[in-house]
């Protein structure tokens, strides 16, 4: 028996190890992607485009793998969390490299327009703000730190405003016929882009923060359903239900005699 759960804690260092590593080809893609975007490098942006089949291969091996653990031995609390936790850092992080894979397909279709000094900026902004996001997140996973996951959704704050700042640009931009339509659509994409980067960040931290102490944002909604589907005592349901019991179990009295 203690040679399968040594197997087992074996195989889920390796799934991290891998983990880390395929997070790393995002955090690495984040600013390659804004680059080539920036100095019109397509060569580049190729290359990020045909990266991603192989990201997403070694994602579903990993999947794969996980949901192998969960049914071969069937882990309990803190074990089963790590399994739990590695199954949706993995969609998370899958899902951020298509977003990259975005970018660089955007920065193809925005060859040849030229950017504003402003509007460049702000791109630049953006890309190292989700870079940020995202090797915080994965740095708190590697560290097991409670604090620095928790810490990602204020965090994120910041590059939310950016891009609100930067898609207002654009329509400024636009409004004084300095950029088709078409490539402020792109741009405009391009800013969700890294948005969603950044939500992926805030996710995978409340999934650490999962692993490390059991806690989910989705507990306090739950919480709040089962408070408002429970009547407080002395409310007008609670009245009525403690009526019905009453009045029925009055009426089993009554049967009871005759």
């Amino acid at each position: 028996m203690d040679e399968i759960r040594k197997s087992f804690h074996q195989t889920l260092d390796e799934i991290r190890q891998d983990i880390v590593q395929i997070a790393a080809l995002v955090t690495e893609g984040i600013p390659r992607a804004t680059e080539a975007m920036l100095q019109g490098d397509m060569t580049t942006a190729q290359t990020i485009v045909d990266g991603d089949d192989p990201l997403d291969a070694k994602a579903l091996e990993l999947e794969e793998l996980c949901y192998q653990q969960l049914a071969r031995q069937q882990p309990m609390a803190t074990d089963l969390r790590a399994i739990v936790t590695a199954v949706r850092m993995i969609a998370e992080i899958e899902r951020s490299g298509d977003l990259v894979v975005n970018i660089a397909k955007a920065s193809r279709r925005l060859f040849g327009v030229p950017l504003s000094a402003r509007l460049r900026g702000l791109l630049a902004q953006m890309g190292e703000e989700a870079t940020r996001l995202f090797r915080i997140a994965i740095d708190s996973y590697v560290d097991q730190d409670e604090g620095m996951a928790a810490a990602l959704d204020d965090l994120d704050d910041r590059l939310d405003a950016i891009q609100a700042e930067f898609v207002q640009e654009i329509f400024l931009w636009h409004n004084t016929g300095e950029i088709p339509v078409q490539a402020a659509v792109q741009l405009a994409l391009i800013a969700r882009y890294y948005e969603r980067i950044g939500d992926h960040a805030v996710n995978i931290g409340e999934r650490v923060r999962y692993m490390i102490t059991g806690w989910l944002p989705e507990q306090a909604g739950a919480a709040r359903v089962a408070a408002k589907a429970t009547p407080p005592i002395g409310s007008a349901g609670s009245i009525e239900s403690a009526g019905s019991t009453e009045s029925a179990g009055s009426t089993e009295s009554a049967a009871g005699d005759q």
